[in-house]
């Protein structure tokens, strides 16, 4: 995998419920690229599938790159952990808006 260009940032510890789509994107990044932590691609292909569920296009992308270099008992392992994630940390519930009938 080649390897990425990431700006400086931090994530402190992996539950970050409200971590946006961006976050774990790059998190990913840093896991596939060896950026910051060594490369391992069952971490990396948690969160660009965490990234993937919320709709960034590139990490549908990169998820498919690295999968080809995984084996199939590596891509269950990451998708365990990436529904575990999501399990652990359940994105918040949007506003309801109540609207009263016109009488």
């Amino acid at each position: 995998m080649a390897r990425f260009e990431i700006p400086e940032f931090s994530l402190a510890g992996s539950g970050q419920a409200h971590a946006t789509v961006d976050t774990m994107f790059e998190l990913g990044m840093m896991y596939a690229s060896g950026r910051d932590v060594p490369v391992d691609l069952i971490t990396a292909h948690k969160w660009f599938n965490i990234a993937a569920t919320k709709g960034h296009a590139e990490a549908i992308q990169l998820r498919r790159e690295i999968a080809a270099e995984m084996s199939d008992a590596q891509i269950g392992q990451a998708q365990r952990a990436a529904r575990d994630w999501l399990k652990a940390n359940p994105a918040p519930a949007a506003p309801v808006m109540m609207f009263r009938a016109a009488a």
